[in-house]
């Protein structure tokens, strides 16, 4: 559904499994590229560069990390969709700015104690239970761990230059273990079990925050989050819109496939660009009047409420909201 593609995290992943993670439609039983029934590679079959900076093994069936020694200049390894198994042999590459394991067989993270200068790391698509052993990598800014088996959100509070952090697509139940991210601005938690919006006063500079199919009954717990720009809310049991009062910033409000059934208690969002509420229950043309106010407004859904089945559906939208240039997928032709 098109609703989602945007509360996800967009840089790790290609674009096939990306929206899958997104959408949480994710078959379990569905093998990825590196779970196929393949055969790896020696190491010695692949030649290196030791001048490269940007060292690209995407896809080459490596089963074991060997033999990298000799890239002493590289900033950025890339070894998604292999059959690696086990992180290790990478202490000597300290100068690594950048490491991306996306879509392996990764039981643990562990041996990254020597990257301190790494910045990004993806290990999304593998088999992780925990988050562990990045004690080191203090000049991480970027953590991109989707679709895992992580049960817990722990082992992270320290990494206070983090600015991005993606979880979705894991076991988690509980926000928590969050308070040291003091620099974190985008925070991905879509598709796991959380039933609560907790534990996230400290987050002055979050301003993404993606909880896109959980198990969220109530909109609270965001009142410290005052720079707060994009909420994605999307595929949860929300009745009703509330506890937005701080979040002034907002410039888009996600709020589609839930319960509600009054668009109320946002008319203070003047900033307001985009506002999701397909596959709700509005039926009153006159809950239009929560968005006279943001003048900014372009995009606006809609569709699957009761509303949709009047036959001036478009029209009194336009009329309603005249800033608008999109309903639904629709745009507007002037």
């Amino acid at each position: 559904m098109e609703v989602d593609r945007r509360g996800e995290s967009e840089e790790s992943g290609d674009d096939e499994t990306r929206r899958k993670g997104i959408n949480g439609d994710v078959d379990p039983n569905q093998p990825t590229a590196a779970s196929k029934e393949e055969s790896p590679v020696d190491m010695d079959t692949i030649t290196l560069d030791p001048e490269e900076e940007d060292v690209d093994l995407v896809h080459c069936r490596i089963g074991k990390i060997e033999g990298l020694e000799v890239l002493q200049k590289a900033k950025t390894l890339s070894l998604r969709q292999n059959l690696i198994k086990t992180i290790e042999n990478l202490q000597s590459l300290s100068s690594l700015r950048e490491l991306d394991l996306y879509d392996n067989q990764i039981r643990k993270l562990e041996n990254l104690s020597n990257l301190r200068e790494l910045e990004l790391l993806d290990v999304s698509f593998n088999v992780l239970r925990k988050v562990e052993n990045l004690e080191e990598l203090t000049q991480l800014k970027k953590l991109f761990l989707l679709h895992n088996k992580i049960g817990t959100i722990s082992n992270v509070d320290h990494l206070s230059s983090l600015e991005m952090l993606e979880l979705g697509s894991n076991r988690i139940r509980v926000i928590e273990n969050l308070d040291g991210l003091s620099s974190l601005q985008s925070l991905f938690l879509g598709t796991n079990k959380i039933t609560k919006l907790q534990n996230l006063d400290s987050l002055h500079n979050l301003s993404v925050l993606s909880i896109q199919s959980n198990r969220i009954t109530k909109i609270e717990g965001l009142q410290n989050l005052v720079n707060l720009k994009e909420l994605y809310l999307s595929h949860n049991g929300i009745e009703v819109i509330e506890g937005l009062e701080n979040n002034k910033k907002l410039t888009t409000l996600d709020i589609a496939a839930n319960r509600v059934k009054k668009i109320e208690n946002i008319s203070h969002l003047t900033d307001l660009q985009e506002f999701w509420m397909n596959d709700n229950q509005i039926d009153n043309w006159s809950d239009l009047d929560e968005l006279k106010n943001a003048k900014s407004l372009e995009t606006v859904y809609l569709e699957r409420n009761p509303l949709q089945k009047d036959p001036q559906y478009r029209r009194k939208i336009m009329l309603a909201l005249p800033s608008v240039r999109q309903i639904d997928a629709t745009f507007i032709r002037f």
